[in-house]
């Protein structure tokens, strides 16, 4: 052979050399990511995801992809997302916004691992066979944010200690809603107050919730722990307002939007333990395997300048305990 020859040869093998690696180089894992609400909405807690898949490694647009699908508050969509993201053949499903969206998911797979938030009990919900051990495709984070509703309906009484009605708000469409109302209902017998039940599941339920408060004249109102209320937070603390009625919810965000109080876990931490979780598994960890993480510490905060515009005076002794006041 041609010296010539042999150099032309051996150019065209070099050449194709990058693209032989290129084709060995394995293609990045992919996430999908369900959410019941809005992306504008969830913003903040993607966000806290993605630092838990840095935790352990992982970075979008580096070494791994995350598709989003959004319900847009729309539940009866989450089934056709779920189906949608098996289809594309994600390494890890990571269901969030309470117990339906977990359940669309495992509905869509039994070999997909899934990775969950939830507020409820995730084995009384019948998502796992137990916290340590929770066998299947799924693992997760619960912040038990649906199981303390009573704890909320005390934190008004202290605050509100005239109210003798106090309205609980729960959406009808979640699952765990019906647990919760019997907490609270409990609750308030065991403090000789009435708990008045109201459902809403949209923005015209919340408007007549807010009524039938008004003309029941409750002293106060416990916000149920659902996602569909912490997307609406800023309506919820709007009407609280304008209505004059004490409110407490599950969540910091909604005192940050101008409710009275939270009493619960940090939304960014459940996120940030899912994000970690879906990176383990990423790591090769089973999700059977993987026990369900719970909160570390439950937050109360208290918005003292909504408190003082509704007329409340916070006790001492309770104020000794927030852990953040909001001035």
């Amino acid at each position: 052979m041609k010296r010539r020859e042999f150099i032309t040869l051996l150019g065209g093998a070099v050449a194709t050399w990058p693209l032989a690696a290129r084709a060995q180089q394995p293609a990045i894992p992919l996430v999908g990511f369900i959410r019941t609400t809005s992306a504008d909405d969830s913003a903040k807690l993607v966000e806290a995801f993605r630092r838990g898949l840095s935790d352990i490694g992982f970075v979008e647009g580096r070494n791994v992809a995350i598709e989003y699908r959004y319900a847009q508050g729309e539940v009866d969509r989450l089934p056709a997302l779920a189906a949608d993201l098996v289809s594309r053949r994600v390494a890890v499903l990571v269901a969030t916004g309470g117990t339906i969206s977990a359940r669309a998911a495992k509905g869509a797979t039994t070999t997909i691992p899934i990775v969950f938030t939830t507020g409820d009990d995730p084995v009384k919900a019948g998502l796992v066979a137990s916290l340590n051990r929770p066998g299947g495709n799924l693992t997760g984070v619960s912040q038990f944010g649906s199981r303390l509703g009573a704890k909320r309906l005390q934190l008004m009484h202290e605050l509100v200690p005239a109210a003798s009605l106090i309205g609980l708000l729960i959406n009808p469409k979640n699952p765990d809603s019906a647990d919760e109302a019997k907490d609270v209902q409990d609750a308030a017998a065991a403090l000789s107050l009435q708990a008045l039940v109201l459902n809403a599941s949209d923005e015209n339920g919340i408007d007549a919730a807010f009524a039938k408060l008004v003309e029941r004249r409750a002293g106060a109102l416990v916000l149920a722990g659902d996602t569909y209320f912490t997307s609406q937070r800023g309506r919820l603390a709007m009407l609280s307002a304008q209505f004059r009625i004490p409110t407490a919810d599950t969540v910091r965000e909604f005192v940050d939007a101008g409710g009275l109080a939270s009493y619960g876990a940090s939304l960014t931490g459940i996120y940030r333990q899912a994000g970690a979780s879906a990176g383990r598994i990423l790591k090769g960890d089973k999700p059977a395997d993987l026990p369900i993480q719970l909160p570390t510490a439950f937050e109360l905060v208290i918005n003292l300048k909504t408190a003082k515009a509704l007329g409340l005076d916070v006790p001492p002794h309770l104020l000794a305990t927030v852990d953040e006041v909001i001035e």
